[in-house]
């Protein structure tokens, strides 16, 4: 009991740390290429995008730890399938363009979002991981990397009964919102690649599960949207 308690303390530990390394990456990523710290939309956006990671770390201390592990273990290096690997590398590099671009927009003056368009990129922001949360609270098999684990299901409750994809979804509502809600509009172009990059990730996944996963081809033939309700 006790060493199961260690293990707990651990991981929450690598948690927090995993999350403090993820936030200063991104003011780096943020305010080195805006080279001012003078830039106050960035220091909102980092709040509310902080504040919903930190939510749904600790929901998932607290209710399942063992989710919480299956989502640090991300990146290239982590994935099983080769076609994931580079996917995964692409996404990293597509996702700092989402964040590096604005920032440069901001110190070259672009285009600058107005007010309303802020605002609702950072409802966007929110709103997004507001779905991941739901996925991750449906679906304790949410790993961060392609793969069945052992007892593995499907899942086709809650967010999984609209779209077969749902965090990909709550992932690209979070992708839109990120470059209004730092004052640009020019960085909404970083989000196509990254969208698509999405987009390929899901399809390849699809037929991953398809293989692997008892139940799966029934599931894609009851759900019929993948990713955007009513829409594909």
């Amino acid at each position: 009991m006790a060493g199961l308690g260690q293990e707990m303390k651990d991981l929450d530990k690598r948690a927090f740390g995993g999350l403090v390394w993820l936030l200063a990456s991104m003011g780096v990523l943020l305010f080195l290429p805006a080279w001012t710290l003078d830039y106050r939309e960035a220091w909102i956006f980092l709040v509310v995008f902080s504040a919903s990671v930190l939510a749904i770390t600790l929901y998932l201390m607290k209710n399942d730890p063992r989710l919480l592990e299956r989502r640090m273990h991300s990146g290239p290096g982590a994935e099983k399938e080769g076609s994931q690997k580079v996917i995964q590398f692409i996404a990293t590099i597509a996702f700092i363009a989402v964040i590096v671009l604005p920032a440069m927009d901001h110190r070259f003056a672009w285009s600058v979002a107005p007010l309303y368009a802020v605002v609702a990129g950072d409802v966007f922001v929110a709103l997004g991981m507001l779905v991941i949360f739901l996925v991750f609270k449906e679906n304790t098999f949410a790993s961060a990397t392609i793969e069945v684990d052992s007892g593995q299901k499907v899942i086709s409750s809650g967010p999984y009964a609209l779209v077969r994809h749902p965090m990909y979804l709550g992932a690209l509502i979070m992708l839109l919102g990120v470059a209004p809600a730092l004052g640009s509009w020019f960085g909404l172009f970083a989000a196509i690649p990254l969208a698509l990059v999405i987009v390929w990730r899901l399809l390849d996944e699809e037929e991953f599960l398809a293989r692997s996963l008892p139940g799966y081809s029934e599931y894609r033939n009851k759900v019929k949207y993948r990713l955007v309700p009513f829409i594909w």
